[in-house]
């Protein structure tokens, strides 16, 4: 069997999970959608932690104007539910991904800490600001439309939608690391200033990395402030000392700058927080912290790199002994 055959399998197997899952498990239906939620976060984390080697930050900001878009778009329209859903997404991501453009070449003009602290400012301050704007609720939030129909239903509603973008989200990197786009991101990563000196616009291509990650993180908002039921500006559109930690936390673990590392980091983080909140209930922070703990002293390359350590041979790597083996078989 080649690898192109295992990987179609396991791309089969992986989506096939994800369409039997909360058939299967109709009682852990929203945490299985926060699941897909949590590996669209390390995905499009890791464009420009794992891939291009900045660290941000402020990706929670435009999951949060993607939230507060949807929900205050049905609020204010008499559209229909599923159609104010539809434009609200669509808003929400032409709002996160201008946002991007507009703020990205003025923030990504700073590099390593001086970066992530400025990403950190931002979405402390976006956070403080919606909690003082009455038009969106303040601090009190606001409601979005509620679905028309059984609880249930709604939650497999959300699942899907959120699973449908976290596969878009994967198939979509999967062909831009393959491409030029991939190849430029990974210059400015290695050497942003050689990589300047062979011609790359790197300015261009980080902003547009932003945008990428905008475009899928505006889409989200709307349907998780739905599966929610209500959209705080700091414990859900802004949450940066949850979501937006997270995010940086599940690309590390299952290692950045990889395609299956930060798919595989969300899995085992959630349900690993998942574990802590049913047995460990007032100790789950704690816990957490030692989790932390663990993944930057015992996996600072992640999963994958620890993978790619021991097992070479599994991603068609061949030790150096073996490869004069094989060659002495040959000239045999």
């Amino acid at each position: 069997m080649n690898d192109a055959t295992i990987r179609g399998a396991v791309y089969v197997l992986v989506a096939s999970a994800g369409l039997v899952a909360p058939l299967l498990f109709p009682n852990f239906t929203i945490q299985l959608a926060f699941l897909w939620l949590m590996v669209l976060f390390a995905l499009t984390w890791d464009i420009l932690g794992g891939q291009m080697g900045y660290n941000s930050f402020g990706n929670i900001l435009l999951f949060g104007l993607g939230c507060y878009v949807t929900a205050v778009l049905q609020r204010d329209t008499e559209l229909g539910f599923y159609v104010s859903l539809a434009a609200g997404m669509g808003l929400s991501m032409i709002v996160a991904v201008a946002a991007a453009a507009i703020l990205g070449p003025l923030i990504l003009a700073m590099r390593g800490h001086y970066f992530a602290i400025c990403t950190l400012g931002l979405g402390i301050a976006v956070a403080d600001i919606f909690a003082g704007w009455d038009y969106v609720g303040a601090g009190s939030g606001i409601v979005p439309r509620l679905y028309p129909g059984e609880v249930a239903d709604r939650n497999f509603f959300y699942y899907y939608i959120l699973f449908a973008l976290a596969v878009a989200a994967f198939v979509t990197l999967r062909v831009l690391y393959r491409s030029r786009f991939g190849l430029a991101i990974n210059a400015i990563r290695d050497d942003e200033d050689k990589a300047e000196a062979m011609g790359i616009h790197t300015t261009r291509y980080k902003v547009a990395a932003w945008m990428v990650a905008a475009f899928f993180l505006g889409l989200a908002g709307g349907p998780v402030a739905g599966l929610v039921g209500f959209v705080d500006p700091r414990d859900l559109a802004f949450a940066g000392p949850t979501f937006g930690v997270w995010m940086v936390l599940m690309a590390i673990l299952g290692g950045k700058g990889t395609l299956w590392g930060p798919v595989i980091g969300a899995v085992v983080f959630h349900i690993t927080q998942e574990f802590f909140w049913t047995y460990f209930l007032g100790w789950q922070r704690v816990m957490l912290g030692l989790l932390i703990v663990l993944i930057v002293v015992f996996f600072p390359m992640g999963i994958m790199g620890w993978l790619r350590e021991k097992r070479p041979r599994w991603f068609g790597e061949v030790v150096r002994g073996e490869a004069e083996a094989k060659a002495g078989e040959r000239a045999a």
